[in-house]
């Protein structure tokens, strides 16, 4: 049986927050200190742990205290550390092994991350925020709360921890290097590195630390649905901001239901996933007309698709249900076509993922001229397995209708010539 964690982040996760989770599945807080105070920060900190509660909900809030000091030693301290003094203290704390290997690999891609946002080395980044003792608090804590879990690894010492995509947030906030976008570039970095799904939930906070991506994007084998897991127990920690909904990191704990379960790892089963947003209202009492026009406008908007079906409303009225496919980053323009264009007073909105095809345009040569053809395929470039060959519409229409043939000849010959072309 593995022992499996799940990071479900509907809000963004933190590194205070992955402490909570922890401390609330019963991690002592007291082994945490324990072991904490062997990386020679014990005069700088202060750990402590409270139920709070978010939209009613409650969850564990851990608190780092710094302990200031106004000498200039323990000052330079707080301010930061680069990534050879960091990994210096790692080394000599003599934390249990995965521990130690986990807490030096998350600082080692925060490095990497900080260095190619600032072109510099990753050994000479200088650690603002991330390298002071709360982030180090938070990132060592978080290793050493994990380990104490059980949660297992293989031969490679990689964690069986899984994550779900990552709402993106938004607006601006202060950080060392002054006021910057949500996400800050460290974090986009991160994600950039994994290839990591992330979507908008429409909350325009910071929802991602780099503390919370570095631990995330570390230690998690891939991103995307929860594994097959037998579910043990369920952590929640709680965040700092008050958010429209409850603002908690659920971490779940779980063993594969058999020995013989293969835990899927999504980035190698779905290279090509994406994060979508599908928008859903059911109308009745709009008149059919505007109908073309609602699909232009959120065509023109970047809606994917947009399709609707009858259905039976309340009253046993006729009426439609109108959904439409977005990326993330056009929910919110689709969203105020629908209020704008149609007579819907609500629209629901769910993010999925999505499994596409590789595809591209070639161009098939006809008696009757040139005709585009979209190919998809599975697998690698140098090993396609081609599922799927169309004809442009358009293109045959055009040809159809310049010469007068049926287009469905004009779709078979290009099929056709295609074919020809690839059989040789």
């Amino acid at each position: 049986m593995n022992k499996i964690a799940y990071f479900q982040c509907p809000t963004g996760i933190s590194g205070d927050m992955c402490l909570g989770a922890l401390v609330s599945l019963g991690v002592p807080l007291e082994y945490l200190v324990e072991k904490l105070n062997t990386l020679g920060i014990e005069h700088e900190y202060q750990l402590r742990a409270e139920l709070v509660h978010r939209q009613t909900q409650q969850a564990t809030k851990i608190h780092v205290d710094l302990v200031h000091h106004h000498h200039d030693h323990e000052h330079s301290h707080h301010h930061g550390r680069h990534l050879p003094e960091i990994e210096e203290m790692i080394l000599k704390a003599k934390l249990p092994t995965r521990a130690e290997a986990w807490s030096l690999e998350v600082f080692r891609q925060l490095a990497v991350a900080e260095g190619a946002v600032h072109g510099i080395e990753p050994e000479k980044v200088h650690f603002h925020e991330v390298g002071a003792v709360d982030a180090i608090v938070d990132i060592v804590g978080t290793c050493l709360g994990l380990d104490w879990l059980g949660i297992d690894s293989n031969h490679e010492e990689l964690p069986f921890i899984y994550c779900s995509p990552f709402p993106t947030g938004g607006g601006t906030v202060r950080a060392a290097h002054g006021q910057m976008a949500v996400p800050v570039p460290a974090v986009l970095k991160l994600w950039e590195m994994r290839s990591c799904p992330v979507y908008s939930n429409g909350i325009e906070k910071e929802l991602v630390t780099p503390t919370g991506a570095a631990i995330a994007t570390t230690l998690a084998r891939s991103f995307g649905s929860p594994p097959p897991i037998t579910l043990k127990q369920v952590g929640l920690g709680a965040g700092s901001l008050d958010l429209p909904i409850p603002n908690i990191l659920r971490l779940w704990l779980g063993e594969s239901a058999n020995e013989n379960t293969k835990i899927p790892d999504f980035a190698d089963t779905s290279p090509n996933l994406a994060t979508i947003s599908v928008l859903e209202t059911q109308i009745d009492d709009l008149n059919p007309q505007a109908i073309g026009y609602v699909f232009d406008a959120l065509f023109a908007a970047g809606a994917v698709d947009v399709f609707t079906q009858a259905i039976g409303m309340k009253k046993s009225r006729p009426g439609f249900l109108l959904t439409v496919i977005c990326h993330p980053e056009d929910l919110v323009r689709c969203e105020d076509i629908l209020f704008r264009e149609t007579t819907t007073l609500g629209i629901r909105r769910t993010t999925g993922q999505r499994s596409i095809l590789q595809r591209e345009i070639q161009q098939v040569e006809t008696p009757y001229g040139k005709v585009s053809i979209k190919v998809a395929w599975k697998g690698e470039a140098t090993e396609k397995i081609i599922t799927n060959v169309q004809p442009e519409y358009e293109d045959c229409a055009d040809l159809a209708r310049k010469h007068n043939i049926p287009w469905r000849e004009i779709q078979r010959l290009v099929l056709h010539n295609w074919y020809l072309q690839h059989q040789q």
